[in-house]
């Protein structure tokens, strides 16, 4: 075997340990772990620190909305683009447009086909409507067709209906 022979093996392992070397800090950088903290947790002793360890309440929906960042709706909207628009016209996904939702019939846009349940769930979706079928749409409408599992936290809820809210020609006013 010649020198240049050996030289080729040689570069080719070292080419090959560098594309790797670059592709595992491509993907730490793209997915990085979260780091898990050590919660504290206390366990009441006896009935009365078990009548204080209650949830936490959260604020009152009227108090989210005034605080509520549309702009921040749009981001966490994100994960409800794959099965709804928003845009004025466009057409219905897996579910519904949204454009206008707010204050507008449930089961009320055209050309879907709702669940039983949303059609006979009736009324219009009001702000307190649309936090708690955000929440856990299964929880408001049993027997709903959406399997959204739901927005845990109330200041995402109150940030996507900000972001709905804007989805109109003329926003319904806040409560």
């Amino acid at each position: 075997m010649s020198a240049f022979e050996i030289n080729k093996i040689v570069g080719a392992i070292l080419s090959a340990a560098l594309v790797a070397m670059v592709i595992s800090i491509i993907g730490n950088a793209l997915v990085s772990p979260k780091q898990h903290h050590a919660a504290s947790v206390s366990v009441p002793e006896g009935p009365a620190e078990m009548a204080e360890a209650k949830p936490e309440k959260e604020p009152p929906l009227a108090q989210l909305l005034a605080a509520a960042d549309a702009k921040a709706g749009a981001k966490v909207f994100n994960k409800c683009k794959s099965c709804h628009n928003a845009a004025k016209g466009a057409k219905n996904k897996i579910g519904p447009n949204l454009w206008d939702i707010v204050g507008n019939g449930k089961a009320a846009v055209a050309g879907f086909a709702y669940s039983g349940a949303l059609k006979d769930s009736g009324g219009n979706w009001s702000y307190a409507d649309l936090n708690a079928f955000l929440k856990k749409p299964v929880n408001f409408v049993k027997g709903t067709k959406m399997t959204f599992a739901g927005l845990s936290k109330a200041a995402d809820r109150a940030a996507v209906i900000a972001f709905l809210r804007s989805l109109s020609d003329s926003p319904k006013p806040l409560p």
